[in-house]
């Protein structure tokens, strides 16, 4: 009876606190959404961070909880959307896609280098120690940091300079981020006129700083049928809700600085600057 009295009394505490646990588990589950993981399936899983999410799996969570859109993710297909919004018994929408663009035509032949870099090729690093070797303090400085972040391999640094493949480019704003120098900016894909520079210099001095660099003459404004490009503190800007893509001020800029693509993917004016 001395080892049968403690065999039963821990018999008969672990079979309460086997209910006990048992009703906790109960009480205190937590209950997970088997759309989460359905959704997440379908999602890119490029966890770029252009939906606004620490990456795929939290934005799918957001998703199922209402509180994040389908047109959120650039990264998504369109018909990887449209399960999805079956999925979740919700509207695929629509959203107009955006791609990535350098305001910057500096490269070698036409910025002016102020020394020979020996630093780190980051571009983040040479902002904070002189902002790198070409003269002008509001361009592209060239080395990189913008590719390595980009996952979808659309961007390239060439003579200096980035240069976005639109072809695949997603939109997720890793490079818009990154940029020390806010040279690269999100733009609708159907917009196809864009002032390559961001420097505000004064046109007399531009002549030392890039041969390819807004004077602020304002003979774009001038010439410009819907008043969709302004010049402010020496910069011309466009207004993407007003321009209608005509390329007249393309045609009319005496440094060529506006690029402009026609409808089949071709520039037609892209020859070199005037002095």
């Amino acid at each position: 009876m001395e080892i049968l009295i403690p065999i039963i009394i821990l018999g008969v505490m672990g079979a309460a606190f086997g209910v006990l646990l048992g009703f906790a588990a109960k009480a205190f589950r937590v209950e997970k959404d088997e759309r989460i993981e359905q959704v997440g399936e379908l999602l890119a899983g490029a966890n770029c961070g252009g939906c606004g999410y620490a990456g795929c799996s939290a934005y799918a969570e957001a998703l199922c909880k209402g509180v994040a859109n389908l047109s959120d993710c650039p990264s998504t297909k369109d018909d990887a959307k449209e399960k999805i919004a079956e999925i979740l018994g919700v509207s695929a929408g629509s959203a107009n896609p955006k791609v990535a663009k350098v305001m910057c035509k500096g490269n070698c032949d036409n910025a002016v280098m102020m020394c020979e870099y020996e630093g780190i090729t980051d571009c983040i690093a040479a902002s904070r120690y002189g902002g790198g070797d070409k003269t002008c303090s509001y361009g592209c400085i060239g080395y990189g940091t913008c590719v390595d972040v980009c996952q979808f391999d659309a961007i390239r640094v060439d003579d200096h300079v980035a240069y976005v493949d639109p072809k695949k480019c997603v939109g997720c704003g890793a490079c818009v981020d990154i940029c020390p120098q806010h040279t690269i900016q999100l733009v609708d894909a159907s917009q196809r006129t864009f002032v390559k520079c961001m420097s505000h210099a004064k046109g007399a001095a531009m002549k030392n700083i890039c041969s390819a660099g807004c004077i602020g003459c304002k003979i774009c404004e001038k010439s410009c049928p819907k008043q969709a490009i302004t010049v402010t503190e020496n910069l011309a800007s466009i207004n993407y809700d007003l321009c209608i893509n005509c390329g007249i001020c393309a045609s009319k800029c005496p440094k060529k600085i506006i690029h402009f693509v026609r409808p089949d993917g071709t520039r037609p004016y892209h020859d070199q600057p005037q002095a």
